[in-house]
């Protein structure tokens, strides 16, 4: 039995794959440039209702966003960290690059992106703004 955690232990990916260094630098500073370019040449953190299977590279699973109850706007949490995702959000994450984020921002009425909302360095910004800064 012992064996079987072992192996299983070294499945788990490692907590600096769902970290990006980049990004949370950048959302230190404020730094609106900086942020762009970490997303544009880096990945990101993304909560998930239900992670993809492991067997299949193409499910990348399905990503958690909020929906406003009274105004029914759409936001999207990107974090620079697993960690800085706060606990009642579902436990699972993905780590996603500017590809996926382009296409998920084309295809979904998402209204707003939050970065790092629970902190250490909150930002906020318009799906319009980051779909620029993807494609600069």
């Amino acid at each position: 039995m012992a064996a079987k955690k072992a192996k299983s232990a070294k499945k788990k990916p490692a907590p600096e794959e769902f970290r990006s260094e980049a990004l949370a630098q950048a959302l230190e500073k404020q730094d609106i440039a900086a942020v762009a370019l970490a997303l544009r040449n880096g990945t990101t953190v993304v909560p998930l209702i239900a992670p993809g299977a492991r067997d299949n590279p193409l499910d990348s699973g399905e990503v958690w966003t909020y929906r406003d109850r009274e105004t029914g706007d759409l936001a999207l949490l990107l974090f620079s960290d697993a960690v800085n995702k706060p606990a009642n959000l579902p436990p699972g994450v993905g780590i996603y690059d500017a590809v996926w984020l382009r296409k998920f921002l084309a295809a979904h009425p998402i209204t707003t992106v939050f970065l790092d909302i629970a902190g250490p360095h909150p930002m906020q910004a318009a799906p319009a703004d980051l779909l620029q800064a993807l494609d600069a």
